[in-house]
């Protein structure tokens, strides 16, 4: 298994892409917190996947975080090397979906977005990396964005913070190199996730025609890919961003 005996912390866990990641981790071998909301289904996701038949049993661990609040993010990294006793790699995953056009983005759907999709990237990685620093080893996987390498109109908030994400991993990525921890990114297009369950037909057809590949992603997809950076066999692979966006970033045909 490819993750055998390794730790892992998952933020945002308790849905789509951050729970497809928990359930492939637990399947490679790796022992698993789930951290989301304490409002979210985290630790009943938690339990019915300590519950299930082999190779979960009793390697999946809630513990609640709202990545938003610094004083949170520590108690959970804090918990999480107390509970499992060190860490090997971290999926920063935790963020919220927003769209508007600049000119109808008031001040607090700005800041909250940008609160949450990359200060929570950052106050969550800032926690980790001592921990990471001391060991001199371990690597971070941050959540961006196909809208983190390009722009698209009404995602103003969204499309910065990912952004941000980006350059924040490559910085990051330099930082910690040294010290032997890695730090990369992935940057899913559109994927098949609750977060677009509301749209309507015509609207999710327009999705699909972006994708050369003809499809939206599936959660289970971006999760082999984070598999992948989280692993060793991405031993060498330091501050890029690899998309998983079924050629949406490839350009127009």
């Amino acid at each position: 298994m490819r993750l055998a005996g390794k730790n892992m912390l998952v933020t945002g866990g308790a849905s789509g892409i951050g729970l497809a990641t928990v359930t492939r981790c637990l399947k490679e071998g790796a022992n698993v917190v789930l951290s989301d909301l304490d409002s979210s289904d985290g630790a009943a996701r938690a339990q019915a996947l300590n519950d299930a038949a082999a190779p979960h049993g009793g390697r999946c661990l809630f513990v609640p975080c709202d990545v938003a609040h610094t004083q949170q993010v520590g108690e959970l990294v804090d918990e999480t090397v107390a509970q499992l006793g060190r860490l090997d790699a971290v999926f920063n995953n935790a963020g919220v979906a927003a769209g508007a056009p600049a000119h109808a983005t008031d001040d607090a759907t700005w800041l909250h977005v940008i609160d949450i999709n990359l200060n929570g990237v950052f106050r969550v990685a800032r926690a980790v990396l001592p921990v990471l620093y001391k060991q001199r080893s371990g690597n971070i996987v941050n959540c961006a964005s196909i809208l983190g390498v390009l722009g698209q109109s009404g995602t103003a908030a969204y499309a910065s913070a990912k952004a941000g994400v980006v350059n924040l991993t490559r910085t990051l990525a330099l930082e910690a190199a040294p010290l032997g921890v890695r730090v990369n990114a992935i940057g899913p297009g559109y994927i098949d996730t609750p977060l677009i369950k509301h749209l309507e037909p015509a609207q999710r057809e327009a999705l699909i025609r972006l994708h050369p590949l003809g499809r939206l992603g599936r959660d289970e997809e971006v999760a082999n890919a984070v598999l992948f950076l989280a692993s060793d066999e991405a031993s060498f692979v330091t501050g890029t961003c690899l998309l998983v966006d079924g050629g949406f970033t490839a350009g127009k045909s």
